[in-house]
């Protein structure tokens, strides 16, 4: 995803050798760090970076890979087999970027709320609780699934208020790997850009896509451009350009 004036990240800096010991920091026995409530990177004292914490949550249609999503962005074990999430999962993933204008890292704290779709039907309150404090909504369709699809305009109008114009709305296209089998074009995810002025981020399904190094190199674009959305809006709200060596930390 390109940003309007260009990246204020750096594209893949985290998998050059600069960005080694950020990334030794996320990994244990190199596969990605599972960690728990308390804990967090650790970084020698002369590389420490600031922390940022956001909250995501994840909204679509039982099937379209909520869960799949999160397990490859946190490099986790994929469920062989699609079951709906009964009710809501939070997953933390830590992810190292490195500003632009100013070479300084940052880790970005991402909080993955996913929730199943009829667990959101049946218990009113959990919708309310998700966007509580969220900054981010991802909106899921699969490829592979039209209706899902068709149907995220009313799905975004059901989800975010006309008074929420603070969360960022972030558009994910799943199961982008089987596009040969797809019931969503090109020419339809260009058509829905051009309307809605949101770029469509794509995924793949592959199993334990993130896990390793390797892994990492996949889904590296979609957290780099997610971190890229949230950081951009803090500097807009803050009134400061991006840009700004000045700009302060959320």
């Amino acid at each position: 995803m390109a940003a309007r004036g260009g990246s204020v990240l750096e594209p893949g800096w985290l998998l050059s050798p600069a960005g080694r010991p950020y990334l030794d920091s996320i990994l244990q026995k190199n596969q990605r760090r599972v960690f728990g409530l308390l804990e967090r990177p650790v970084l020698p004292p002369t590389l420490a970076a600031p922390t940022v914490t956001y909250k995501l949550f994840l909204s679509g249609k039982s099937g379209v890979g909520k869960t799949t999503l999160v397990a490859t962005l946190a490099g986790t074990p994929v469920p062989p087999v699609h079951h709906e999430t009964l009710g809501l999962e939070a997953t933390t993933v830590y992810w190292p970027a490195k500003l632009r204008a100013t070479g300084r890292p940052l880790i970005f704290q991402l909080h993955f709320w996913d929730c199943g779709d009829g667990a959101l039907k049946k218990f009113e309150h959990l919708l309310p609780s998700c966007k509580e404090e969220a900054d981010a909504i991802l909106f899921l369709f699969s490829f592979t699934d039209r209706s899902s699809f068709e149907e995220l305009p009313a799905q975004m109008s059901r989800v975010v208020g006309p008074d929420e114009g603070n969360l960022v709305r972030v558009v994910v296209g799943t199961k982008f790997d089987l596009s040969t089998q797809a019931d969503v074009t090109e020419g339809d995810v260009t058509a829905f850009e051009a309307t809605w002025g949101l770029p469509v981020l794509r995924a793949s399904s592959g199993p334990g896509a993130g896990g390793g190094r390797g892994g990492l190199a996949r889904v590296a674009p979609l957290l780099d451009a997610l971190v890229e959305r949230l950081w951009r809006r803090d500097q807009i709200v803050a009134g400061v350009a991006p840009e700004d060596e000045g700009s302060p930390l959320a």
